[in-house]
């Protein structure tokens, strides 16, 4: 894998998303505007036509940024009870070195890997009821910051595959994508209040407030929509250089490529088991799926192509193939899960 250079893709696509991002905020804002420009040049001239009314521009492109930026605020202060919190909420208590032989050497694997990163090491945490293979990074700052491990994965992971694990979610504290997609998610929680305050105003009883209120929803849509599917856009860029920095830092293809390969596996057994992907969400994830969506280092695949443009992950067969260059098959889970040494 060429780590350095899938960085930079990644990180150039991130800008790009982002700077689309912006416009499509903007593009919300000028539609809800000419929207309701037009609304009103449409519902007056029956009546011969009335002039706008003066602050017309003014109220429509305040009330508009004031539902996206308040809604923004209002979500993102919702998410910013921290790392170790969300921890608590998901039921992960703080790892224990001294009383298990797997959590001693996660602990172990997590220190190593700070210092190849060179970050302050985050609190670790075990998900002890999760049997799935998965694991999650979180924290606004280094004071807070935790990184999460399933039950699953200190049975499952050789250490080698445990060090890639662990090196992906540290980029994902090193980069502060935790902070970057709550920023994105605030974003788009305001979009979809203009969508929101239309319906309202449609479902009032006077005519022209409806007329008014069905060019503010039609904007809100489909802004919203699009704030969706770029916030995904850069999830998935984040994955993918969340991979590349796994391989740089431990300077293994088999660590993290290992991880995604026996999730294959997991996924297999799953399908098999349940007959679905849907049926199999809760046991797969094993967490609030939608708490921790775009945190997590998988995330269950869903049935529709429109649902696959709104995941926040990549599809792990896309993953295993950028990491080893080519396709691979999914690795068989060990029947003996003592952890291979220290």
């Amino acid at each position: 894998m060429k780590f350095w250079e899938r960085q930079r893709q990644a990180r150039r696509s991130t800008r790009w998303l982002l700077m689309a991002f912006a416009l499509c905020v903007l593009a919300v804002v000028a539609s809800v505007h000419f929207g309701l420009m037009l609304a009103w040049w449409l519902g007056t001239r029956l009546l011969g036509g009335w002039d706008y009314p003066a602050g017309f521009a003014a109220v429509n492109v305040g009330v508009t940024l004031l539902l996206v930026l308040g809604g923004w605020w209002v979500e993102t202060d919702q998410l910013r009870s921290g790392g170790r919190k969300l921890a608590v909420r998901v039921g992960a208590r703080q790892a224990q070195p001294g009383g298990s032989l797997a959590e001693q050497q996660l602990c172990n694997i997590v220190a190593e890997m700070c210092i190849a990163a060179r970050l302050s090491p985050p609190q670790v945490t075990v998900l002890a009821r999760t049997q799935a293979i998965n694991a999650f990074a979180a924290g606004w700052d280094a004071e807070d910051a935790i990184i999460a491990v399933t039950q699953g994965a200190l049975e499952q992971l050789s250490r080698e595959e445990m060090q890639g694990l662990v090196a992906h979610e540290l980029s994902h504290l090193s980069e502060g994508d935790t902070r970057l997609n709550m920023q994105l998610a605030g974003m788009v929680y305001g979009l979809e209040l203009i969508h929101n305050f239309g319906q309202s105003m449609r479902e009032r009883d006077s005519v022209f407030t409806q007329w008014f209120g069905a060019f503010i929803q039609a904007a809100g849509f489909v802004g919203w929509f699009s704030g969706q599917l770029l916030k995904a856009a850069v999830s998935r860029q984040r994955e993918h250089l969340a991979d590349a920095r796994a391989v740089q830092w431990t300077r293994s293809k088999d660590g993290l490529g290992g991880v995604l390969r026996k999730v294959m596996t997991q996924r297999q057994q799953a399908r098999q088991q349940f007959g679905s992907w849907q049926a199999d969400v809760r046991s797969h994830v094993g967490l609030d799926h939608r708490t921790l969506q775009h945190m997590l280092l998988t995330e269950t695949p869903h049935a529709s192509r429109l649902e696959d443009w709104l995941e926040s992950h990549p599809p792990l067969q896309e993953r295993v193939r950028r990491i080893y260059g080519r396709d691979m098959q999914a690795l068989p889970l060990p029947v003996n899960t003592v952890p291979q040494g220290r």
